[in-house]
């Protein structure tokens, strides 16, 4: 992966944090910033070829998103890993999108509806394309099923909590060859079921997509 963002000069200090924490973010969620490592200013500096002050600020922007610590006196590290921290974020992300489905499904919409149909379209079109394409219409397919809720909030947490599910699966992926089960069928039953104002069955389907990978993925934490 080219990592260089290359130099842009008419782009704000603001526009240039903005792609530095894009691409330190994807880089730890992706595994190819490991759990733990050392995040040297100089070092990240001239891998995106950016100056040092857009990668402090982005390093502290991530701080909030629980996916690097900052070490007094000694700068960054990417976050740990454990299981204990992994059947956490399942478990929470289990409460809250249940939660924000329910909300969802209580103030549903035509407009709403045709959104859903739309990104679902989108990622099933984009399953055999390239994978970082899928994976994004993959969490915006997750993220439509629950911003219906009318809860800016529960909404950012329900965001934060799939990308810190998803750096675990990525690690997973790295360490074992994931065999894959027909997630398009799941993902279509879970539409189906809310499209029909059935929440009982759409909970259920969705839970058991996450749990059912959450499986999968603690096997293969170290």
């Amino acid at each position: 992966m080219n990592t260089d963002l290359g130099p842009d000069k008419t782009a704000s200090e603001n526009s240039v944090t903005q792609l530095v924490y894009d691409k330190l973010r994807e880089l730890i969620l992706t595994g190819e910033l490991a759990p733990g490592e050392k995040l040297k200013i100089n070092v990240l500096r001239e891998k995106l070829g950016v100056g040092a002050s857009p990668v402090r600020e982005a390093l502290s922007l991530l701080t909030s998103d629980q996916l690097v610590v900052r070490l007094d006196q000694r700068g960054f590290r990417a976050a740990e890993t454990s299981r204990e921290n992994f059947q956490e974020i399942l478990t929470l992300r289990c409460e809250l999108e249940s939660m924000a489905l329910r909300q969802s499904m209580d103030n549903l919409s035509e407009d709403w509806a045709e959104q859903l149909l739309l990104k679902h379209h989108r990622m099933t079109r984009a399953s055999t394309g390239q994978h970082d394409v899928f994976e994004e219409l993959h969490k915006a397919f997750h993220m439509a099923l629950v911003d219906n809720c009318q809860s800016p909030l529960l909404i950012r947490f329900c965001s934060q909590l799939y990308d810190l599910n998803i750096r675990y699966r990525y690690i997973a992926a790295r360490t074992s060859g994931y065999a894959g089960r027909k997630v398009g069928d799941e993902h279509q039953q879970i539409l189906n079921a809310v499209l029909a104002s059935d929440f009982k069955t759409a909970n259920q389907l969705l839970l058991s997509h996450y749990q059912t990978t959450g499986a999968y993925v603690a096997k293969h934490i170290h």
